[in-house]
């Protein structure tokens, strides 16, 4: 995804104000205000305060998507690497908006906006998450012969499971801990035991 300068300050100016005071009650005065611009020069990049939260939605998803295409392409074991991959989808997409009274309504209206944007995301990282479950199985790195399972399923409860834990909690310290949590439990299940 292709942003000039003036397009990415915007939405970087943008961010904090959508974090403190929520979709709806943001107007594109406080952006144009937040970004050191006029009025008039915001609403020559942004038709509407819709179009600039679609823009934000998609350059954060892409970056996203690089950044945890890079970790799961790394080297070292194929659990840490998903691991790490995870932390950065919560970092990225997630954890902004832990200290927004207003995460609910965010989350919302991202799928009410850019709901195509996050579906698409979502089956990147799907994808992403099966191709290197499935590298790990054949090389016996992790076993799912015990759990009569599938990569494809696998890559799918992972995912299941990161967005329970961000909607049954507000987002904060105990989502990156309950992640965690989760994530060695699914390390335990996929481990091979050692012969006896």
């Amino acid at each position: 995804m292709q942003i000039d300068r003036k397009t990415d300050h915007i939405l970087d100016a943008a961010l904090p104000v959508f974090v403190r005071f929520g979709f709806r009650k943001t107007s594109m005065a406080d952006i144009a205000r937040a970004a050191e611009i006029s009025r008039a020069s915001l609403y020559l990049t942004f038709n509407s305060k819709e179009d600039l939260f679609r823009a934000g939605s998609l350059r954060a998803h892409a970056r996203t998507l690089a950044e945890v295409s890079a970790v799961l392409a790394g080297q070292g074991n194929a659990f840490d690497r998903i691991e790490g991959a995870i932390a950065v989808f919560q970092r990225e997409l997630i954890s902004p908006f832990g200290g927004s009274d207003e995460a609910n309504e965010l989350f919302a209206t991202n799928m009410a906006l850019a709901a195509d944007i996050t579906t698409e995301a979502r089956v990147k990282l799907l994808g992403l998450l099966e191709q290197t479950l499935t590298v790990a199985s054949q090389s016996h790195e992790i076993d799912l012969k015990p759990l009569q399972a599938q990569p494809s399923q696998l890559a799918h409860l992972i995912l299941a499971g990161v967005e329970g834990i961000k909607h049954s909690r507000k987002v904060g310290p105990n989502l990156e801990e309950e992640t965690k949590l989760f994530m060695r439990l699914l390390r335990v299940a996929v481990t091979p035991q050692p012969r006896t």
